[in-house]
């Protein structure tokens, strides 16, 4: 009886899957098999090579079967406002099982019980401590960054001062947030890093400029010897490094024509490579990475990025906000690649650089530039010599079609600060950001890999209704003109003895996950992401999970509270800390029958139609 019961039940239900698609399908299913089951069931069925699946605050997206195992397992809430910087940049201490968080709306420094993962269930992280600005010790005006020493024992947090074009502060603080020592840097101290060694710390100075412009600060590296401890350490023990014109390579951009290079170049983020020699700061704005030699304390190149041709077929991008649709396609754009986190990588004995390829142009009141592709219409002379993809005759076809309209390329930003040619005309369109992530090769910054338009394409398999989304409201297609989803941290991570990169995508949310086992040919793995969409123009709120992602760290297993791997993303827009288990996947576990829950599924879905079959027989 309960048989046929079982059975008509699923000639009922396979009735309505004829009219269903695969979304309603898995719901339906779930009223028949357990959670588990339906998840493979959701990942087997698709035609396309690439699967999504969805599991309560986790949005999962993966490559056939293959993708990390990922898991929501913590969340800590700052409290602070919606996109008021609640949580910036995070940092975790093995010894105590504590994270140190940057809160911008409090310009304070947030200390995390992170033990409390230790139960295996997911659960609510509690805030230990809050250091106020005030209780640093010194006139600063906000709290920008925090590292910890490789081997515990205290933090160091960056402190701009009062009036940002100044020298600023470091601060080292006890693991408990009372404060050692400080000292001074440069000018807007924006992030920090220990060597792997613990005996120095480097400091990127970015040195923006007044808002109208008046004073051009330089941007500088401070390097701060902690070899003979902290305790009594002076000024003394900073160097800071400026800019040298003689080892800039010709083709970086400067962004301000009246500045020199040591004022416009703007340190942005440091990596250093594994034996402590070389130390690689991004450059955002200007599109280049910079080499430091930290013994000689002093930079021995400075490499433009060069351009990102979106001509050729690998290079696509929906370059248009106001065409009503998903529209990856091919355009005449050189964009910059521009990147924000960067990283090292060792593999083969060669050193790689990975980059988050986020873009940013300068913005000031007493200086921008910053427009709109229209707005410059009328000074450009395309060349077809600059791109690979198109020829001149093409290119003059394009222009005269409406190539400048809005719906096509006039809305994409662009900046005034860019070659032109004899005549003072603009030989190609120029974008920001690459939407991707980069592998470079480290001694010569020659680029190895880059992503191409992966991102955007997942973007809009797995959102098609909040594709290039903002991070201020759940909309569709609003960021196309500007830089996409708008990647803006890398880190890698060893699970299971595979090395991956993960990558935080600022504005369309979530993280990107690539496997490295070829660091020049990385392989998409997985997409995931516990932000929430609540509808078409809503304004983010509470409701709306994580979103922005813009500091990530990884915690290997044997340092974990929970004996995992661990990514720890701090989101900026929702004030929220995510932390996600990962684990590669195994074998699966076998049901009753001896059957895995994918083969279990699979009957599932196999067996009404057989049935219906039979019936019609």
């Amino acid at each position: 009886m309960l048989v046929t019961v079982a059975l008509s039940s699923f000639v009922m239900v396979w009735m309505k899957i004829k009219l269903m698609g695969a979304e309603d399908y898995v719901k339906t299913i779930q009223k028949f098999i357990p959670a588990a089951a339906v998840c493979a069931l959701s990942l087997s069925m698709a035609a396309a090579p690439l699967q999504i699946a969805a599991s309560g605050y986790l949005t999962h997206f993966e490559k056939g079967k293959q993708g990390l195992n990922v898991e929501l397992i913590g969340h800590y809430k700052s409290g602070a406002p919606i996109d008021e910087g609640g949580t910036e940049i995070v940092v975790y201490d093995s010894n105590t099982f504590r994270a140190f968080s940057v809160n911008g709306a409090e310009k304070a420094l947030d200390i995390l019980d992170m033990s409390v993962l230790k139960t295996g269930k997911a659960t609510d992280i509690p805030l230990m401590a809050r250091i106020p600005l005030s209780g640093l010790g010194v006139e600063a005006s906000d709290v920008t960054s925090v590292a910890i020493h490789p081997e515990g024992g205290y933090i160091a947090v960056a402190a701009p001062a009062a009036n940002k074009e100044e020298p600023g502060f470091v601060v080292f603080l006890t693991v408990d947030g009372k404060p050692i020592a400080n000292v001074r840097v440069g000018a807007l101290p924006d992030m920090l890093t220990f060597t792997p060694d613990g005996s120095k710390l480097l400091v990127a100075n970015e040195g923006e400029p007044a808002e109208d412009y008046s004073v051009n600060p330089e941007g500088s590296i401070s390097i701060i010897d902690v070899g003979s401890g902290i305790d009594a350490i002076s000024d003394e023990a900073v160097s800071t490094i400026a800019f040298d014109e003689k080892i800039i390579e010709d083709r970086v951009r400067k962004v301000h024509p009246d500045s020199t290079y040591a004022e416009d170049l703007e340190p942005e983020y440091i990596t250093i490579d594994s034996d402590g020699r070389y130390a690689y700061v991004a450059l955002q704005e200007n599109n280049a990475i910079a080499r430091l030699d930290i013994e000689k304390e002093q930079f021995v190149a400075v490499k433009s990025l060069g351009f990102k041709d979106y001509s050729v077929s690998k290079n696509k991008l929906d370059a248009s906000n106001e065409d009503g649709a998903i529209n990856i396609r091919s355009w005449p754009v050189l964009s910059m690649y521009q990147p924000d986190g960067i990283t090292s990588f060792e593999a083969g004995g060669k050193t790689y650089i990975l980059s988050a390829n986020e873009g940013d142009l300068q913005d000031w009141k007493g200086f921008s530039e910053e427009t709109r592709t229209a707005d410059l219409k009328h000074e450009y002379q395309l060349n077809a010599d600059l791109y690979e993809g198109y020829t001149q005759k093409r290119l003059d076809k394009l222009v005269e079609d409406g190539l400048f309209e809005d719906e096509k390329l006039g809305r994409l930003t662009t900046s005034i600060s860019q070659p032109k040619n004899e005549d003072g005309k603009y030989e190609a369109i120029y974008g920001h950001g690459g939407r991707s992530f980069s592998v470079w090769q480290a001694d010569s910054m020659e680029l190895a890999y880059d992503s191409g338009d992966d991102f955007e394409r997942v973007a809009a398999q797995v959102y098609p209704d909040h594709f290039n989304s903002s991070n201020d409201e759940d909309s569709f297609d609003n960021r196309s003109d500007d830089k996409g989803p708008e990647p803006e941290s890398v880190i890698t991570g060893n699970v299971q003895g595979t090395n991956y990169a993960f990558i935080g995508l600022e504005r369309q949310g979530g993280i990107m996950v690539y496997d490295l086992s070829k660091p020049t040919s990385p392989k998409f793995d997985t997409y995931f992401s516990s932000r929430i969409f609540n509808g078409k123009e809503a304004p983010i709120t509470e409701q709306s999970g994580d979103v922005a992602p813009e500091g990530l760290t990884f915690v290997t297993s044997d340092q974990s509270p929970t004996g995992q791997n661990l990514l720890l993303a701090a989101h900026e827009v929702s004030g929220t800390i995510a932390v996600y288990s990962l684990e590669e996947k195994t074998k699966e576990k076998k049901t009753a029958s001896g059957k895995s829950l994918s083969d279990l599924a699979s009957s599932i879905l196999v067996a009404p139609k057989r049935l219906v079959t039979f019936l019609s027989k």
